[in-house]
């Protein structure tokens, strides 16, 4: 069956709280009327097994008393019922004897009932092997009767003779009907009752749903991410309206950052364009008002334009990175030693007259090896820039641990904790060039690849950054050294 055919039921359009009471109360109307019919039917399954056991108890009566009787036993027809009047006796069974020819003898009861063609045969072959009894039904004046013929070792006027006992099919059916009755009153009434348990239990149920429909309503109207549903319980409405609540406060936490994360760009942005602004408005007067600007400040006029274009630049590009989704990010198996040794390679462009000691083993990860090299490059940035002239940095990566350690003042210890913030900048480095987003941007791209990253004080002076990375779980096999 197709989604398409089942959406066009009626069933499916109505409200939830009425699909449910609905299909309780069907439920339970299958249920009770399956119960209802196998009651039904066991219990005619017991009435015709004691109707069957009391004709044969009328037939052993029926034959001891015509035993006692048999020396002056006459054939008569016996009284003839009429219609509703058939009583037979306490048993509520009647008794004849049937000859071959068809002649019916009256033995007890409140009269005669016809004999089929079948019990005039058992009368015919009483006497012979292929004697046997017979079960049927005969109507009378209108009324069923269960009748059962067997042979007999009796003879009346030289011919073999069967005897017949009948009962009613009334007192069979009659109780049937009155319990049909009976069970569907108790049907109709387990259906009424279904129907309104189902509908307290759907109104019941169904409140903690209404409530989060009401809230998910409310937050799509109004915006507002700080409206948190109770939660009640631990079945699946309260795990459901758990995760709704841990849903909203992080939709709430990353509007809060991006919210900072563009008022925070907005004043980095500020301090370039307002000076670029400067710059250019001089260099604007200067060219409108025919004044000269003096060689020497017009070259330190364009290279702090220059400057602050870069600044822009840099700015603009550690924006985009952050922007990036995790989700177009694909992780390879990198050589960590690789990329160091070309983070090393861009960081000796930046610092011409610093010495930077590397010590690097193999090692592999599993990352993207350009954001890999970009953190690393902002790890030995962060390291150049506050590196006193001449000096030297350490970079060692040993065992899937890369430390870099530079010798300069150091950070002080109640800045530690915001060295990763986002364009949070120590005090001392306000002066220098920098966006304030490299330490966020290690800290992410380390994240990501499944490792972490501290800066601490280095012994003797100066910063140690400690870059931990898990190895990769298969490692490209190594290329054999070229021969010639």
């Amino acid at each position: 069956m197709s989604r398409s055919f089942l959406s066009r039921l009626p069933l499916s359009r109505l409200p939830l709280r009425s699909r449910l009471t609905l299909l309780t109360s069907v439920a339970v109307a299958v249920a009770v009327a399956g119960a209802a019919l196998a009651c039904w039917l066991f219990t005619r399954n017991e009435l015709n097994t004691q109707l069957d056991k009391s004709l044969s108890q009328g037939q052993v009566e029926a034959a001891q008393q015509l035993r006692d009787s048999l020396r002056t036993f006459q054939c008569t027809g016996g009284p003839t019922p009429s219609a509703g009047q058939f009583a037979i006796n306490p048993a509520n069974v009647s008794a004849q004897l049937v000859l071959a020819d068809g002649t019916i003898c009256y033995v007890t009861g409140a009269g005669t009932f016809p004999a089929t063609a079948a019990d005039r045969s058992i009368a015919a072959n009483a006497g012979s092997d292929a004697a046997n009894s017979l079960t049927h039904t005969v109507r009378v004046h209108g009324r069923d009767f269960r009748v059962h013929t067997t042979s007999t070792n009796l003879a009346l006027n030289d011919q073999p003779v069967a005897l017949s006992v009948a009962r009613p099919l009334s007192d069979i059916t009659d109780p049937l009907t009155t319990l049909a009755w009976v069970l569907l009153a108790v049907t109709g009434v387990g259906v009424l009752g279904a129907a309104s348990a189902g509908l307290v239990i759907a109104r019941t149920g169904l409140r903690p749903v209404d409530t989060l429909t009401q809230t998910v309503e409310h937050i799509a109207r109004t915006e507002d991410l700080s409206v948190r549903i109770p939660v009640e319980g631990q079945d699946e409405i309260a795990r459901l309206s758990t995760s709704f609540n841990a849903m909203t406060a992080a939709l709430a936490s990353s509007r809060d950052r991006q919210q900072q994360l563009i008022a925070d760009a907005g004043h980095e942005l500020r301090t370039p364009l307002t000076s670029l602004r400067t710059n250019i408005e001089l260099l604007e007067r200067s060219e409108a008002t025919g004044r000269a600007i003096p060689p020497e400040d017009r070259k330190a006029l364009l290279a702090s334009v220059k400057a602050q274009m870069t600044e822009l630049a840099s700015l603009i590009g550690d924006l985009q990175e952050l922007s990036r989704p995790d989700a177009v990010r694909t992780l390879d198996v990198v050589p960590l030693h690789e990329v160091t040794e070309a983070a090393l390679d861009r960081a000796r462009l930046r610092g011409p007259d610093l010495k930077l000691l590397a010590d690097l083993r193999p090692w592999f990860v599993q990352g993207e090896a350009a954001a890999l090299e970009r953190a690393i490059v902002n790890l030995l940035d962060n390291a150049v820039k506050f590196s006193p002239a001449g000096g030297e940095v350490e970079v060692r990566l040993h065992g899937g641990q890369l430390t870099v350690r530079d010798h300069g003042p150091g950070i002080p210890a109640e800045e530690l904790p915001h060295v990763f913030e986002r364009f949070w900048r120590s005090p001392d480095a306000r002066s220098l060039p920098g966006s304030g987003l490299g330490l966020s941007i290690v800290a992410r791209t380390v994240q990501q690849s499944g490792g972490e990253v501290t800066l601490a004080p280095a012994p003797g002076g100066g910063t140690l950054a400690t870059l931990r990375l898990p190895g990769a779980p298969t490692a490209p096999p190594e290329e054999p050294p070229a021969t010639g």
